[in-house]
């Protein structure tokens, strides 16, 4: 891992010098001089840039996958909306038969810790700039540390729910010099540090920068909000979600659109819809890393077989006329390609982070956990309203069985949130509630899914709690005498 962060902080000076126009001279050999750079507001809002340019595609000369990617694999490749096709790749196939090893090529966390790293870059030397700039105002300076700490936190979020135990690195690394070992830190004492960066982001972030487009693309105090409600719900405290999802909702800067053909173009294609909390936005078109992934030929997943009668099911009366606009939208039920996120390279497609649906669905069912049933049923029947959903899909609930609740909020998930990394996510939550009470529906979506010549194996992998993290990549364990694999994989 240090010698990913060293060579992405050359880059990360290299991307800031280019978004101002200036170029370092990089003295002295072994590191990054601060000479030239870090001298104004221009300077640390081109940082902030670069941090936000590492959401969409890895920073030129490195040669790696971009962090959607990581993020849509982390979230689907272990979960059921996802099967492998023709041209997956061995560790992928490998993966989807529960046969992960630390080998596996797939499991790098590299991507998170290049945003991590360039984020710690804006929090060290940023606060310094208000010594040499007199423009620069305290108001400013943390908007700009409350956006980075906000992505940070988002980065580190991942990499616990993927690998629970990582390394906590809170401060740059620019020079040779700065290269340590580092242990791993126990991901719930990472999940407190979250929270604290969190609260301290919401009380610099701003509410709207002027413009819609921007209010999407950055981070704003709704963006704080909406992850801390999601990493509460993961620490299981209700309360806290319930509170923060609430201080999203009554701003009433955010709405569900109706269930019209343009839905999926506004939300996703366009962007910056009155739906998206914050979303990764591709204003400037990149290439469509999902072309290769989901789309051409030679595609490497598809969705899932079951979905057609399991999750978007066809309206048994009326199919033509009557049916749920999300799965019309996300894939292509004739050949299961997955079309959520372009079927062009290049593509203008806006990687969603939060929507207000997403937010929503996290009261839900914060709301189910604290005897508030009811309300989280009337939150659910909303959402399907909007989205038109089915009436094979609708389910007759007890208002105080919270159990059921969950289980139709993951399903409604399932369908709102298809092919958006989350469902691993959002099955294990619910699974290891509880000292794990529900594993079975973690081992449920399992044995629904894995190969039958794999089940029995796999059910048994999964019965162990330690088999629901990924593996520390074996060449990060050895360029870091400090790292301990993850126990499963000790065996």
């Amino acid at each position: 891992m240090k010698k990913i962060i060293y060579s992405v902080a050359v880059v990360m000076v290299l991307i800031m010098s280019s978004a101002c126009k200036k170029w370092l001279d990089t003295q002295p050999r072994d590191g990054i001089t601060r000479q030239g750079f870090w001298k104004t507001k221009e300077d640390i809002q081109a940082a902030v840039s670069g941090c936000y340019a590492s959401l969409l595609a890895p920073p030129p000369g490195i040669n790696d996958r971009a962090l959607t990617e990581y993020m849509f694999m982390f979230g689907e490749f272990r979960a059921d909306m996802i099967d492998p096709a023709a041209a997956a790749l061995t560790d992928e196939l490998d993966i989807f038969n529960v046969n992960i090893t630390d080998n596996n090529s797939l499991v790098r966390w590299s991507a998170f810790y290049r945003t991590i790293n360039f984020c710690n870059t804006v929090i060290d030397n940023a606060p310094a700039v208000r010594e040499i700039d007199p423009t620069l105002t305290a108001g400013q300076l943390n908007a700009y540390l409350s956006e980075v700490l906000t992505l940070r936190s988002m980065m580190y979020f991942y990499l616990v729910r993927s690998f629970r135990d990582v390394p906590l690195k809170l401060t740059a690394t620019t020079r040779d010099t700065d290269l340590q070992s580092l242990p791993k830190t126990a991901g719930a004492a990472i999940l407190n540090q979250i929270v604290s960066d969190l609260k301290t982001a919401e009380t610099g972030a701003v509410t709207s920068y002027g413009n819609n487009v921007t209010d999407k693309g950055r981070v704003t105090k709704f963006t704080v909000n909406a992850l801390l409600a999601d990493v509460y719900l993961w620490m299981d405290n209700y309360q806290g979600c319930i509170a923060e999802c609430n201080k999203v909702i009554n701003s009433q800067r955010f709405a569900m659109q109706s269930a019209a053909s343009s839905w999926y173009l506004n939300v996703f294609f366009n962007g910056s819809s009155t739906e998206t909390i914050f979303e990764f936005a591709n204003t400037g078109a990149v290439n469509n890393i999902f072309f290769n992934l989901l789309v051409n030929r030679n595609k490497r997943y598809t969705a899932s077989a079951y979905l057609p009668s399991d999750v978007f099911i066809a309206d048994d009366v009326d199919p033509d006329r009557n049916f749920d606009i999300r799965g019309d939208a996300f894939y292509n039920t004739s050949d299961l390609t997955i079309t959520k996120w372009g079927t062009e390279n290049i593509s203008f497609v806006n990687w969603q982070a939060y929507r207000i649906t997403d937010v929503l669905l996290l009261k839900a069912e914060a709301l189910a956990q604290t005897d508030a049933g009811q309300e989280a049923l009337n939150i659910i029947a909303d959402i399907r309203l909007r989205r038109n959903a089915v009436s094979a899909t609708a389910q007759t609930v007890d208002p105080a069985d919270k159990d059921a609740i969950c289980d139709y909020i993951l399903a409604e998930r399932s369908r709102e949130f298809a092919f958006e990394g989350k469902r691993w996510f959002d099955v294990l939550r619910i699974a290891k509630r509880d000292n794990y009470r529900r594993l079975s529906v973690l081992l449920g979506m399992v044995a629904q899914t894995v190969s039958p010549a794999v089940q029995q194996s796999a059910l048994a992998k999964y019965q162990d709690f330690n088999s629901h993290y990924l593996p520390i990549l074996q060449s990060e364990i050895v360029t870091d005498p400090q790292l301990v694999q993850n126990p499963f994989y000790t065996r």
